[in-house]
Formats: C-alpha cells, sequence, structure tokens
C-alpha cells in the first residue's frame, strides 16, 4: 500500500516538473517570437531602452528580497532570477556589437 502511495506522489511530481518545464519552454518561445517581430518592424531598439531599466529594477528587487531573507549578496550573490535579469539587462544595454550604448548602465 505504501508504494503506491509514493508512485502517486512521484507522478505528481513529475507531472508538475513538466508542466513547469513546459510553461518555461512557450514563454520562451513567445518571447522570442515577439523579438523577431518588434526587429523586423525596427522597433527591437526602442524596446530595449525601455526594457533594460526594467530589468535592472526588478534584478535589485529580487536581490533585496533575497537579502532581507537572509540570502543576499554576502552569501550567495543574491537570488538566482535577480542573477539571470542582471544578465538580461547586460544583454539589452548591449548594442549587438559587444558595446553598451551611450547612456546605458545605473
Amino acid at each position: 500500500m505504501p508504494e503506491v502511495i509514493m508512485e502517486q506522489v512521484l507522478n505528481l511530481l513529475l507531472l508538475r516538473f513538466g508542466l513547469l518545464v513546459g510553461g518555461l519552454v512557450v514563454l520562451a518561445l513567445l518571447v522570442f517570437a515577439v523579438a523577431v517581430a518588434l526587429r523586423r518592424r525596427g522597433k527591437l531598439g526602442e524596446v530595449r531602452r525601455y526594457a533594460a531599466p526594467a530589468a535592472r529594477a526588478v534584478g535589485r528587487r529580487l536581490d533585496a528580497r533575497g537579502a532581507a531573507r537572509g540570502r543576499g549578496p554576502s552569501r550567495g550573490g543574491g537570488s538566482l532570477a535577480g542573477a539571470a535579469l542582471r544578465a538580461a539587462a547586460r544583454h539589452l544595454d548591449d548594442d549587438g556589437r559587444g558595446q553598451r550604448e551611450r547612456g546605458a548602465g545605473r
């Protein structure tokens, strides 16, 4: 009997993991499709100028929240989500030729 319960729990965990990964893949595809559409219309640069400060602000907010919970920069460099958003902000600041855009930064 306990084996059946354990099997059901493991199936639910596997299903939850599969749904989470599937959702992330769909989200990544949507972001990619929006970026391609914006690039074709010539609006990608404008969106990058607005998205970079927002990504930096959200990254700082996630890091501050992690620090308040005792997982701040002093113990591990901040949260994983904060690190991902900081990397996204650095990528958005990059003009595509390895140069930072003028006026970009903190």
